[in-house]
């Protein structure tokens, strides 16, 4: 268990970070944990997308109409989004959940700010269809729930509101996999971007951990962040 917020490690100066993972890997846990022990700013490209969209800003419209038409967002409009919100924490430690995708944003971020370090949830794809099929959201603020490793406080509701759970349809194992060899496919080559820089570190340590639980994945790479960044 940490210590409480006053008493979280120090990081030496600004400290940023990129998390990758595929879906169900627990990446919006595992962020939520490392934000507050730390005190970094989480920003995830879900929840700024939604916010544009709801927003109706310039960039939310064009995103909603490249949405309901099946087409995807591209890549310079995605960079312009997400760096724009970035640029309102220039003196701010962050962890970005979510982005970049592609080489293309990757590239883009890469331009815009030095990235101390990409966190890889290199989790089994069988244990995410395991898990995916106890998941259950909280529709309106995207909040997500694991019976298994990351139950809700009250069964079947969300922890926040109180108001109900539901189960997405695309937690269906044939759309999981769907979605795991679309995020392999367009990922992987990320990651080895990622893994060409010196000045980038790819954790790989849930590798191989059938059952990898949140708490021993964040256990892992709170000792590694430990070691590199605090002061």
């Amino acid at each position: 268990v940490r210590p409480a917020a006053q008493d979280a490690p120090t990081l030496g100066g600004i400290f940023r970070a990129v998390i990758m993972g595929p879906p169900g890997s627990g990446k919006g846990t595992v962020s939520a944990r490392i934000t507050k022990t730390f005190g970094l700013k989480h920003l995830s490209s879900g929840d700024i997308l939604r916010a544009n969209i709801n927003a109706k800003t310039e960039l939310g419209l064009l995103m909603k109409s490249c949405i309901d038409q099946g087409q995807l967002v591209p890549d310079d409009v995605m960079s312009r989004l997400i760096l724009s919100d970035l640029r309102a924490l220039d003196q701010s430690s962050w962890l970005l959940d979510g982005f970049p995708r592609t080489v293309s944003q990757a590239d883009a971020l890469d331009k815009a700010y030095s990235v101390d370090t990409v966190i890889n949830l290199n989790v089994p794809f069988q244990t995410i269809k395991q898990r995916l099929t106890s998941r259950w959201t909280h529709l309106p603020s995207g909040r997500v729930y694991n019976v298994d490793f990351n139950p809700p406080k009250v069964p079947g509701l969300d922890d926040v509101t109180g108001e109900p759970l539901v189960q997405r349809d695309d937690d269906t194992p044939e759309t999981v996999t769907r979605r795991l060899k679309a995020y392999e496919t367009q990922t992987e080559p990320v990651l080895e971007y990622y893994s060409r820089e010196t000045n980038y570190s790819v954790f790989p340590q849930t590798t191989g951990m059938c059952l990898a639980s949140v708490p021993l994945i964040f256990f892992l790479l709170t000792t590694v962040l430990e070691r590199l960044f605090i002061t």
